[in-house]
């Protein structure tokens, strides 16, 4: 996944003057359509398009208007009008990965629609409401859930002597071994990665409640940080076992996944069209919980990778706003049916999950309902602070990774990355 440094500004007396609520009657209009920014038009711009017209039926003259740029431009358009204390041009309604949500909310604390009361908050997953509120208040109705799982190949597994069920609730290390069985038997290798995406090392360590920074969310969580130093080893166990596959970019890593070169990947449950893209392969995948971490008594078999919510700008048209997501991603079951059906989107709204819309038999996985068992395992994610500072410390990490793999010592090495992060991100 691609990454940019996320720079914080503060915010001027003129933007929080023109966001307070408290201008001009002109200031107070709703506008005509409500704009939307949002990033991948098979999954997130499509589920707005279905909310869009499940809102028609309340009010037959709602317009959306939906704009679609990558994360990475959103991200900077967004901090671009934000940190100039201009509205012209902002959106109603934009879209934050949770990994981010904690940068923005803290920069311009008064560019955002308070939302709390304003929906059933209890209706979600703790750690996705803990994700999208700051002191106390919500600032986003939560949309998906970055679940994770991982995605094994049953065939290659079956030719090794094993099972799916022999994957259930185990440790990073047991799959390990289990991977120099497979390895040995059919040469593929275990997970493939590009050395400069931590995503599996964030994923390994929120499965104990632990994050690249301490529980306020902003001091560096580096050196002593048992989660990440566990990471850290197995990955590079992967590279000394010749068990990881290296690519470079997002089109590499679905090359390796869908042909034939990795026996498994772990990730979040947004990556299943990935995963039935390539439609030959329909019956070789299921999906089991994710590996804990060994030797971490805190961890679990569930984590999250990714996930996003929307936020309502505190501008003209924020009322209509809220009211559009509220009554669609904040308590609609019917909308959380069709975003399975159409995208196989899975929400984290709980009632949605009780109403039994995610026990469908998913052909492609040999009838696995893989979207109750990632919405199962939802439930088990440990919560954390994402933080400030998620991105920039992954960068300066990606860094201390080559200096591992390159015969480092890992305790200095994260006691030197800790100092830096505390240097630079004050």
């Amino acid at each position: 996944m691609r990454k940019i440094l996320l720079v914080i500004v503060v915010v001027t007396s003129i933007f929080i003057a023109g966001c307070s609520g408290n201008g001009s009657d002109a200031q107070s209009k709703t506008p005509e359509a409500l704009t939307v920014w949002a990033w991948d038009p098979y999954y997130n711009v499509k589920a707005l398009g279905i909310a869009e017209e499940i809102h028609k039926e309340k009010d037959a003259d709602f317009e959306l208007n939906i704009i679609e740029n990558a994360q990475e431009d959103i991200v900077q358009k967004l901090n671009t009008s934000l940190s100039s204390g201009a509205q012209k041009g902002l959106p109603n309604i934009v879209l934050i990965e949770d990994y981010r949500a904690q940068t923005f909310l803290e920069a311009y604390p008064d560019a955002f629609y308070d939302l709390t009361g304003k929906f059933e908050s209890n209706d979600f997953l703790s750690y996705k409401i803990q994700a999208t509120s700051k002191d106390g208040k919500n600032y986003a109705i939560p949309f998906d859930t970055g679940s994770a799982g991982l995605y094994v190949r049953r065939d290659y597994l079956e030719e090794a002597g094993y099972t799916v069920e022999d994957l259930q609730n185990i440790t990073w290390e047991e799959y390990i071994e289990i991977g120099k069985d497979v390895k040995e038997t059919t040469g593929k290798n275990l997970i493939t990665n590009d050395h400069n995406d931590l995503g599996i090392i964030r994923m390994m360590i929120q499965s104990s409640g632990e994050w690249l920074t301490e529980e306020d969310g902003v001091t560096p969580n580096i050196a002593g940080n048992e989660s990440l130093k566990t990471s850290l080893e197995l990955y590079k166990t992967f590279v000394d076992e010749g068990l990881l596959n290296l690519h470079s970019g997002w089109s590499q890593l679905l090359e390796a996944v869908n042909n034939d070169l990795v026996i498994s990947q772990a990730n979040g449950n947004w990556f299943t069209p990935s995963i039935t893209a390539e439609e030959s392969h329909s019956g070789n995948w299921a999906v089991v919980p994710f590996p804990r971490l060994p030797g971490i008594e805190e961890s679990v078999n569930a984590t999250n990778s990714g996930g996003s919510s929307f936020y309502v700008l505190n501008i003209p048209g924020k009322e209509q706003a809220a009211d559009f997501l509220i009554n669609t991603f904040g308590s609609s079951i019917d909308l959380y049916s069709e975003l399975v059906n159409e995208i196989g989107a899975i929400g984290t709204y709980i009632p949605a999950n009780e109403a039994g819309i995610y026990g469908e038999e998913v052909a492609f996985f040999g009838g696995q309902t893989i979207y109750e068992d990632f919405s199962e395992w939802a439930e088990e994610i440990p919560g954390v602070n994402y933080g400030m500072h998620t991105y920039a410390i992954s960068d300066m990490l990606a860094i201390s990774l080559q200096q591992y793999l390159r015969g480092g010592d890992l305790d200095a090495i994260l006691e030197e990355a800790q100092q830096q992060a505390e240097r630079q991100l004050r």
